[in-house]
């Protein structure tokens, strides 16, 4: 004997957005906005920049600055194969020695384990950022995890994210 199920599981529900902050409290979301172009400005090469945000984004499960930075990232000529690859990066030879400490970096920043950033993480990092631009990238990084924090908590929704509209 068979039987049919006659009630359909609903569809894949998406969240429903939460507070706006950038409506309500628009100053600190205004100063955030802020530090994120003196960031974004601050001589790092755009492409790294895109490679650890959208690592973060990632880690972070922030959906809508993973659509928002690919999508910068592919605007500004990445290719689709190291963007594909970004999850597992550790496991292909499409990053260089540099990219590979900037997203060793950003994971470390972004799960902070109890123990910290380790001085091994810290001093591969060093070997190839000098320390201004380390510290440079240690902003980036802590901008893009501020910024997935956001994204998350408020339920942003991808999808309508233009890069001439940012």
């Amino acid at each position: 004997m068979t039987t049919t199920n006659t009630t359909s599981a609903p569809a894949t529900t998406r969240p429903q957005a939460r507070v706006n902050l950038k409506k309500h409290t628009a100053e600190m979301y205004r100063a955030l906005g802020e530090l994120d172009g003196v960031v974004a400005g601050s001589g790092l090469e755009a492409p790294l920049l895109e490679l650890v945000r959208i690592r973060a984004s990632q880690i972070n499960g922030c959906a809508f600055c993973v659509d928002m930075h690919t999508i910068d990232a592919r605007a500004a000529g990445e290719r689709e194969q190291r963007l594909y690859a970004l999850t597992v990066w550790h496991e292909t030879p499409f990053f260089t020695d540099r990219e590979r400490a900037a997203l060793e970096l950003t994971e470390a920043i972004t799960l902070l384990p109890q123990s910290g950033v380790g001085d091994e993480v810290y001093a591969r990092a060093a070997e190839q950022f000098g320390e201004e631009e380390l510290s440079k990238l240690i902003w980036a990084i802590i901008m893009i995890n501020a910024w997935n924090r956001i994204g998350v908590t408020s339920r942003l929704v991808p999808g309508n994210y233009h890069p001439s509209a940012h």
